[in-house]
């Protein structure tokens, strides 16, 4: 689902990335200088965001995506990215001040497993932050698309229905996961954003490239199915043929690793 071109995440839900990350870095409470690790970074959103607060030499970033890492590196020279998972991050204990994952711990394969590895190398006192999207409430993008998709294959839709199948995306889920994996003084809250489109076609383009799970579902479907989605996706979004704006809701938590 992300081993596709960065353009095509960008398209998709890196419209909203930008504002998340600044969003996220001011909920956690990132301070100029700290050292920090970007785990799932995809095409750089967040580590970008993060250069822009603590410096580019100060920034860490993983992603098991051979391309994403490849985008950010591109885009981020100075930014050292490398092919990781969040499970076995490559770096020794306390190495960082902080460590982010913005709108990954729910594609983790373990992702208790994940958040103890980044509170691992994140010193005592340092801060683990997280955020997940709002799937089965204010993620308007996403939530459309899902009720699209159960709309035109009800089976399937629900099956891949990210509200049904993400953990740790409810109001108050992540500061149970940070709990979970040891972190301390665990806080959670909302952050929000939204993202600009040109027209519905705007937005219809990024899923045809087979980008996340709703790219998988479309994917997944005939041509006579894909063009029932196009239609389902547009009508319960209730979008023209003019701009419009899409808001969207992430749920988010910090803590602070405990003194081993």
């Amino acid at each position: 689902m992300f081993q596709v071109p960065a353009q095509a995440y960008d398209g998709w839900i890196g419209r909203y990335s930008t504002h998340l990350a600044g969003a996220l870095i001011e909920f956690a409470g990132i301070e100029p200088g700290s050292k920090v690790l970007d785990v799932g970074c995809g095409p750089g959103a967040l580590s970008a965001a993060l250069v822009g607060r603590v410096g580019m030499s100060n920034v860490y970033a993983v992603d098991p995506s051979q391309p994403f890492v490849e985008a950010c590196r591109q885009r981020l020279p100075g930014v050292n990215a490398i092919v990781a998972t969040a499970e076995s991050l490559p770096f020794p204990d306390g190495e960082f001040d902080a460590a982010l994952a913005q709108l990954v711990v729910n594609f983790m394969s373990d992702p208790e497993a994940g958040v103890r590895e980044m509170a691992r190398t994140t010193r005592a006192g340092g801060t683990v932050a997280a955020c997940v999207w709002d799937y089965g409430g204010e993620m308007t993008l996403l939530r459309g698309f899902w009720d699209a998709a159960r709309e035109v294959e009800p089976v399937s839709g629900e099956a891949g229905d990210e509200a049904a199948v993400m953990k740790w995306s409810g109001e108050g889920d992540l500061a149970e996961l940070l709990r979970l994996a040891g972190l301390t003084d665990v806080r959670f809250g909302a952050l929000q954003v939204s993202a600009p489109y040109e027209n519905f076609d705007d937005l219809w383009a990024p899923l045809q490239s087979g980008v996340g799970p709703a790219g998988a579902f479309y994917e997944s479907l005939d041509d006579g199915g894909r063009g029932e989605l196009y239609e389902a996706f547009r009508r319960r979004l209730g979008v023209g043929d003019g701009p419009f704006e899409l808001p969207a809701r992430a749920w988010a938590a910090v803590g602070t690793v405990a003194a081993s």
